[in-house]
C-alpha cells in the first residue's frame, strides 16, 4: 500500500476531530432508536454514552439512522458466513487505510475468526501463500471493487461455487458499506477507542 501503517494512523487520528460531537441532550427520537440498535448489537449496557464516532454522525439524523440500519443488517442479518464477512471488511479497511475500522475488526476477530498470522496475511492480500480458494476470492473481490468498481468475471465465478445468490448480492453491498465507513472515519478524523489504540498497526 502507499502508506506506512503507523504514519497513516497518525495522519488520520493524530489531529482533532473535524466536527464536534453531539451531546445526548441534542438528540431526538430517531437518534435514540438507532442507538438502541447499536446497544443490542454490541451488547452495550443501558445508559452507556454514544461513542464519539456515532456522536459525530448524529449531526444528520436521517443519515445516522440509515447508516446504523445498514450496519446492523451487515453485522447480524447478513447471510454471509462470519469468516467471509470479516475477511471482506478487514481487507477493505486495509485497502482504504482506515485505522478505526481496521483496528476495531482486528480486535473483534483475532483469536476468534482469524489467527494472528491470518490477520497479518490479510495485509498482504489474496496472493499471499496459505489462503484457501474462497478466502482468496473474497479478498480479490474487495481488491477488484477497490481498483475497478466491479468484481471480475473470474473472481465471481469462484465465489459462485461457494456462495448462494443472496450471499453473492450481499458481498458487494457489505464492502460498499465499509468503504463508506472508511470515508467517514478517515475524513472526520475519528479518534481511536481505548480498546483500539493501535489502528492500522493492530495485528
Amino acid at each position: 500500500m502507499p502508506w506506512d501503517a503507523a504514519e497513516r494512523t497518525k495522519q488520520v487520528t493524530g489531529a482533532r476531530e473535524r466536527l464536534p460531537f453531539l451531546s445526548e441532550d441534542q438528540l431526538d427520537e430517531r437518534h435514540f432508536a438507532a442507538m438502541e440498535q447499536l446497544r443490542v448489537l454490541y451488547g452495550y449496557p443501558e445508559g452507556m454514552p454514544l461513542a464519539p464516532f456515532f456522536a459525530t454522525l448524529a449531526h444528520s439524523p436521517e443519515f445516522f439512522a440509515g447508516y446504523i440500519d445498514l450496519g446492523v443488517a451487515a453485522s447480524i442479518r447478513s447471510a454471509l458466513p462470519d469468516r467471509v464477512r470479516e475477511l471482506a471488511i478487514l481487507r477493505t479497511g486495509w485497502l482504504y487505510g482506515a485505522p478505526y475500522l481496521w483496528g476495531e475488526h482486528v480486535k473483534a476477530t483475532r483469536g476468534k475468526v482469524f489467527t494472528p498470522d491470518e490477520i497479518e496475511r490479510i495485509t498482504e492480500g489474496p496472493e499471499a501463500p496459505g489462503w484457501g480458494e474462497l478466502d482468496r476470492a473474497v479478498m480479490q473481490a474487495a481488491d477488484d471493487l477497490h481498483s475497478d468498481a466491479m468484481i471480475s468475471d473470474a473472481v465471481w465465478g469462484v465465489l459462485a461455487q461457494h456462495l448462494d445468490e443472496r450471499q453473492l448480492l450481499e458481498l458487494p453491498m457489505l464492502v460498499g458499506h465499509y468503504v463508506l465507513t472508511a470515508f467517514l472515519q478517515n475524513s472526520l478524523r475519528s479518534r481511536l477507542t481505548e480498546n483500539n489504540p493501535a489502528g492500522l498497526a493492530a495485528r
